[in-house]
C-alpha cells in the first residue's frame, strides 16, 4: 500500500526539506529605493512571477533548482499578480519592458541584465554578477 501512496500522492516530505532559495519578498514600492541602494554593494536579482501561469511556475522551479550562488547576489521575489503596481514601477524605473516570468539583475542602481520565459537561466545570471 505504501508503494502506491508514494507513487500517487507525491512526496510528503517536501515540507521537511529546507527551501533552496531564501527569497526576499518584494511587496512595496518603497523597497525599490532600498534595492537601488543595496545594489551598490551586492547585485540584486528580481524574479517576477505570475501565479496564474504554468510557464512562469516552470521557470521559477528551474531557476530555484539551479541557483547556488546566494553569496554573490540577493534574490527578490515579486508576485506580479498581487503587486502589479510594483511590477509596473520596475519597468518604469529600470527601463525594462514588462514580461512574465522575468528575471532582472540590478547592479549599481541599474538593470544590467534581464531575461524572460525559457531564457531565464541561473547559470547565465551567475556569469553576470
Amino acid at each position: 500500500m505504501s508503494f502506491f501512496k508514494n507513487i500517487f500522492s507525491g512526496s510528503e516530505n517536501q515540507n521537511d526539506s529546507s527551501p533552496k532559495m531564501d527569497w526576499n519578498n518584494l511587496t512595496d514600492l518603497g523597497q525599490l529605493n532600498e534595492i537601488i541602494t543595496l545594489s551598490n554593494d551586492t547585485p540584486i536579482a528580481i524574479f517576477k512571477h505570475s501565479t496564474r501561469c504554468s510557464i512562469s511556475r516552470m521557470a521559477l522551479k528551474q531557476f530555484e533548482n539551479e541557483f547556488d550562488f546566494s553569496d554573490k547576489v540577493t534574490p527578490y521575489f515579486l508576485d506580479l499578480i498581487a503587486y502589479r503596481e510594483v511590477s509596473n514601477e520596475i519597468a518604469n524605473r529600470f527601463g525594462v519592458q514588462h514580461q512574465s516570468p522575468q528575471l532582472i539583475l540590478i547592479k549599481d542602481g541599474k538593470a544590467i541584465y534581464n531575461a524572460s520565459h525559457s531564457d531565464i537561466d541561473a547559470g547565465v545570471l551567475k556569469t553576470k554578477v
